[in-house]
């Protein structure tokens, strides 16, 4: 009975196990299932992109205030992920453990990431196209949409090295998340390890590849029937930009989930014990 009741948190050395296994199972998904899951969370992280940007749209809140509140309804994203159940590319770079133990062939990692990240794209975008027909960027006077058209900008423009570190930044924080939530034994539990990771790579303004499909593909649907903010350059906003976008986030990305979180693990609680 007393396990039953049980609420200690897992350790360490037990989420290392439980990552690797779970690898080895979401490498191994057969195709259909493993597309829609990455299809269901791509547009999962767009409802927390689109919730997030609804919040900072309020010019009343401080900067703060607006990044952490911003930072906090975006949570939404991973919790659908996780607690829905759902493929993120951002989290499955921490197949990286199974890979390294010798759990997943090499083959077996890039079709995980190859499929999931092409569904994850299906599924922000398709995202992105009901709510541009929703007429969702009305809301405030028209100042979600002009808040996108910022947001997609500032993007777009981005120079290739700073996106790749705020690529790094944000999925060393995602995957963090990740590695708590697998500490969890319990929905309360997955939920508050995940909003404090990721509500600071938010805030800080770091890049994440499949919130920023979203992000980019609303503001080019919107950006013909909405005059441009004040200050704002859409010279990049464009499907070029979405790509040039996307490259150096995804390589950061992939870095900081798979070679600063999975790979360090990997050689403190798999490898590491061993010796």
């Amino acid at each position: 009975m007393k396990q039953i009741f049980e609420s200690e948190a897992y350790s360490p050395s037990q989420i290392a196990v439980k990552v690797e296994s779970q690898g080895v199972t979401k490498a191994r998904l057969p195709l259909l299932p493993m597309a829609m899951l990455g299809m269901l969370a791509g547009g999962f992280i767009g409802l927390g992109a689109l919730y997030y940007t609804l919040v900072i749209s309020d010019a009343s809140l401080g900067f703060a205030a607006s990044r952490a509140l911003g930072g906090v309804v975006f949570s939404l994203g991973l919790i659908l992920v996780i607690v829905g159940g759902a493929e993120l590319f951002t989290g499955n770079n921490l197949l990286a453990m199974a890979w390294a133990e010798g759990k997943i062939s090499s083959r077996e990692l890039a079709r995980n990431w190859l499929v999931v990240y092409a569904t994850n794209a299906i599924g922000a975008i398709g995202l992105a196209a009901v709510v541009y027909w929703s007429d969702h960027g009305s809301f405030n006077g028209g100042a979600v949409a002009r808040q996108y058209l910022m947001i997609a900008a500032a993007k777009t423009a981005m120079p290739f090295g700073e996106a790749f570190f705020k690529g790094v930044l944000c999925n060393l924080l995602v995957c963090l998340a990740v590695w708590l939530c697998m500490a969890g034994r319990s929905v309360t539990d997955k939920v508050l390890a995940i909003i404090f990771p990721v509500s600071a790579f938010v805030a800080a303004g770091f890049e994440h590849c499949v919130a920023n499909m979203y992000f980019i593909s609303l503001a080019i649907f919107m950006r013909g029937g909405v005059e441009a903010p004040a200050g704002a350059n859409l010279a990049t906003l464009d499907w070029g930009g979405f790509v040039s976008n996307l490259v150096p986030v995804t390589l950061g990305n992939i870095v900081g989930g798979s070679a600063l979180v999975a790979l360090v693990y990997y050689f403190i609680y798999r490898r590491g014990l061993r010796n």
